[in-house]
């Protein structure tokens, strides 16, 4: 799956560097490393969520409320620390998650059902708690600013300057642990066998509940790191940001290999889905191409990566003598 990717990414790039020279930088590079940090934060956490079988829809919500309320309540008590912010929508995040464990738990919900309820209900108590003030550059806290303005090296050219964002080490600290707990502890198997079939795994001692209180509140956690990510970037926080956004995150995980169905999905195949993505973004305009054409083009992959892994999937079981209706 990770092959097709890769070869999709290298035809597309080598198509873009042809028409625009200036594609082929650093200074590319680092552009879609910042502007994909947040997606790939979010992605990391959806990829945890549908190997467990689940489909959560909620995560931009999380990522507002979480980003949204550690800004007010560090305004409110005076106090201009990142991780101050940081661990508040970290925290807010992962409770928010766990809300959405235990309703889908003990009423037995469809993941979709339950957190396409539970994105409306989040944002809304917050608009009508909180409010919906929009806060300029001139009343994000400095300590956001700066995170968002700062580069771990710079790059000076005669008439530019750019660098790499500080959001890159904390993707890729994200990504390792991400990794680590899928594939080094006893919850990541848990995980993986609870999205193959819910069934045997709790016949085998696994407890579903703990597995999925795990599962929804580290995504919340992620999506509350990725609202301060996205605020401090942008110098500009708006409660009504990232509506919508999930969608193409599912996307981009789903075409990175991971099956709706649960129990089957990478780090690697995620990470590419959303480069993928991104290139399509931020790089249509080298083309000559509207924004539009990036629904288009993302579209048709998604339609022939899902195409590609389910007819696999059919040849697999036959090869099995396992014959479904599907």
């Amino acid at each position: 799956m990770e092959k097709f990717l890769l070869a999709i990414m290298a035809i597309y790039i080598v198509i873009v560097a042809s028409q625009s020279p200036k594609f082929f930088s650093l200074e590319t590079a680092f552009d879609l490393a910042r502007n994909g940090s947040g997606a790939m934060i979010l992605a990391l956490g959806c990829l945890i969520v549908l190997i467990s079988g689940g489909l959560d829809v909620s995560f931009t919500a999380i990522a507002i409320v979480g980003g949204y309320s550690s800004v007010l309540l560090s305004r409110a008590l005076g106090v201009d620390n990142l991780l101050f912010i940081v661990a508040g929508a970290v925290i807010i995040g992962a409770l928010l998650g766990s809300i959405n464990a235990v309703i889908i738990h003990f009423f037995q919900l469809s993941t979709l059902i339950a957190t396409l309820g539970t994105a409306s209900v989040f944002h809304g108590a917050m608009v009508i708690l909180l409010g919906s003030k929009t806060f300029t550059r001139a009343d994000v806290p400095q300590s956001m600013l700066d995170f968002g303005a700062f580069s771990i090296f710079t790059i000076k050219e005669e008439n530019s300057q750019y660098g790499l964002t500080i959001f890159f080490p904390i993707v890729i600290a994200v990504g390792v642990l991400t990794w680590f707990l899928l594939y080094r502890t006893m919850i990541g198997r848990s995980v993986f066998a609870v999205g193959s079939d819910p069934e045997s795994a709790s016949r085998i001692g696994i407890n579903i509940l703990r597995t999925r209180l795990f599962v929804y509140m580290y995504v919340g956690a992620l999506s509350g790191l990725m609202g301060i990510i996205y605020f401090s970037g942008l110098a500009y926080i708006n409660p009504a940001a990232l509506v919508g956004t999930e969608l193409g995150v599912i996307a981009a995980v789903v075409i990175g290999g991971a099956k709706l169905t649960g129990g089957e999905g990478t780090i690697l195949g995620t990470v590419l889905g959303v480069v993928l993505w991104q290139l399509f973004q931020n790089t249509l305009v080298h083309l000559g191409l509207s924004s539009s054409f990036n629904d288009l083009f993302f579209g048709a992959v998604l339609v022939f990566m899902l195409g590609f892994i389910y007819l696999r999937q059919r040849q697999a079981n036959k090869r099995a003598l396992v014959f479904t209706s599907n």
